[in-house]
């Protein structure tokens, strides 16, 4: 078994909260089809191709929020579309601004401090060994390779940077179980977890904690028919979450320090 991580940073992100209809609400954290467009765009697949060969039944994504996060709402300019007119008669169109403007309601995920700091997430992906030719391929582009198509953090003018790709080898991970509390890195499915830890008297583990619904898969290529939801837990800051879990846990041994992590679908 072999896991694949990196890290990936912008300015700014948004993740569209799909049922919202008229106010454009953002998640804390990229839903596992967002990260799938991002693999994608790094491999360079054509959109919507890409939907069953990164479905959860052959590849495991995590997520582990890097940098504090804050939301802030923000109104867009955008042009009132009524009428497209006709230009080849008169130059007079809505596209043109003749129909003025209408301020739109925008969600953005940023730093604390936008000049200083970045918004960073670090991606795990695991091979559930039903195709594991998809895992090697994405494992030596991002190892040997720079991305195809430009990342980003959502929408496609928040540009984002894929670094510190690295490969944990069978050696650095480990399976365990636990029934006492421990320290997770990453986001977790709410129903693994039993119990939750929160103490704000001790700094140390003074954890911001969300729980949302977030989309998981699509139901079939060429089709954004949503098939599968992950109800997930996870800290908006570095801090891990400190969790009694019903499950094992994976413990990835580096030289810093050890991260336990959990994947979004499992």
């Amino acid at each position: 078994m072999e896991i694949l991580s990196f890290k990936i940073n912008g300015k700014m992100a948004h993740f569209r909260k799909y049922y919202a209809n008229n106010t454009a609400f953002s998640f804390s954290i990229p839903p596992r089809t967002t990260l799938m467009g991002i693999v994608a765009a790094t491999l360079g697949l054509p959109k919507n191709s890409y939907y069953e060969d990164l479905a959860s039944e052959n590849l495991q994504f995590g997520i582990r929020v890097l940098s504090p996060l804050k939301k802030s709402f923000h109104r867009l300019n955008f042009l009132s579309i009524k009428s497209n007119g006709d230009l080849a008669k008169n130059w007079s169109s809505d596209f043109r601004g003749e129909g003025g403007r209408i301020q739109t309601p925008f969600e953005i995920v940023s730093p604390l401090n936008l000049t200083k700091g970045d918004v960073v997430y670090q991606i795990f992906i695991k091979s559930n060994h039903e195709k594991p030719e998809i895992f090697d391929n994405i494992k030596q582009h991002l190892l040997t390779k720079e991305p195809v198509y430009n990342i980003s953090l959502g929408t496609a003018n928040f540009s984002a940077r894929i670094t510190d790709v690295y490969l944990f080898k069978p050696d650095k991970i480990e399976k365990k179980e636990t029934k006492e509390f421990i320290r997770i890195h990453s986001a977790i499915p709410t129903k693994l977890v039993d119990e939750l830890k929160f103490d704000k008297e001790e700094y140390d583990s003074y954890n911001f904690v969300e729980e949302d619904m977030l989309p998981g898969d699509f139901v079939e290529n060429n089709n954004r028919e949503v098939r599968k939801m992950n109800q997930l837990l996870f800290s908006t800051t570095p801090h891990p979450l400190r969790v009694k879990i019903n499950t094992y846990y994976y413990q990835l041994n580096e030289e810093q320090e050890n991260l336990n992590i959990q994947f979004m679908d499992s």
